[in-house]
Parts: structure tokens; C-alpha cells; sequence
């Protein structure tokens, strides 16, 4: 069992900054994947970025250049560095995990592949 917590939301200013992390517990194994997904009202979960045991890392087009995924395994500490935030990054914003590599299958990884989820943590952009 994976428990994931999220924290670090807040309300900023578009061209600000936050860093979000995400503290997991239990046992990922050697072969994991995690992510951060977001959620606007009225919209589907977005995948921003996955990140796999191996290192790679996905992202989408809309964060590309402004968002940083990053992991200290000695603190089990997923972290998201989000720069330039725009009023369209206002979201709830996702940790999640799942065993098994994110890269290699026979189609692209889905959010509905992931098992478990932190509660988000809300990001708010105002201009």
C-alpha cells in the first residue's frame, strides 16, 4: 500500500512561483512511475508530467519549460517546480503513483493506470 500526501498549494500572482511536494509512504519497489496530474472545474485530469524509476520524464507541451519534476529519495519527496505561472495553471493539483515502469508498454500511460493518489493540493493564478 502507497499513501501520498501533497502539499504546497497557494494563491499567486501570474509570473510567480511555487514548489509543491508530494511524501509518499510504503514501498514503491524498483520499478515505479509517479506523476503530478491537475484538475480545473469542469475540465478532466490533465497529466503535467510523469516521471520514471529509471529517471525519464514526460511533460506536457502546456508546462514544458516551466515546470521541473524532481525526487530526494532519502526524504520519499516527489517535488513539482512550477515558474511563469499563468492564470490557466489554476487547478487542483495531483500526486500519483503506480508499480511499474512508465515507459516501454504497448500504448502511452493514462491517469486511470495510476492507483494511487494524494487529496491535491489547490494552485490558484490570478493577473
Amino acid at each position: 500500500q502507497v499513501q501520498l500526501v501533497e502539499s504546497g498549494g497557494d494563491s499567486v500572482q501570474a509570473g510567480g512561483s511555487l514548489r509543491l511536494s508530494c511524501v509518499y509512504f510504503g514501498y514503491l519497489y524498483s520499478s515505479y512511475c509517479m506523476g503530478w496530474f491537475r484538475q480545473a472545474p469542469g475540465k478532466v485530469r490533465e497529466e503535467i508530467v510523469i516521471l520514471d524509476s529509471g529517471g525519464s520524464t514526460s511533460y506536457a507541451d502546456s508546462v514544458k519549460g516551466r515546470f521541473t519534476i524532481s525526487q530526494d529519495n532519502s526524504k520519499n519527496t516527489l517535488y513539482l517546480q512550477m515558474n511563469s505561472l499563468k492564470p490557466e495553471d489554476t487547478a487542483m493539483y495531483y500526486c500519483a503513483a503506480k508499480f511499474g515502469r512508465c515507459f516501454g508498454g504497448s500504448r502511452s500511460i493514462q491517469a486511470p493506470d495510476f492507483g494511487y493518489w494524494g487529496q491535491g493540493t489547490q494552485v490558484t493564478v490570478s493577473s
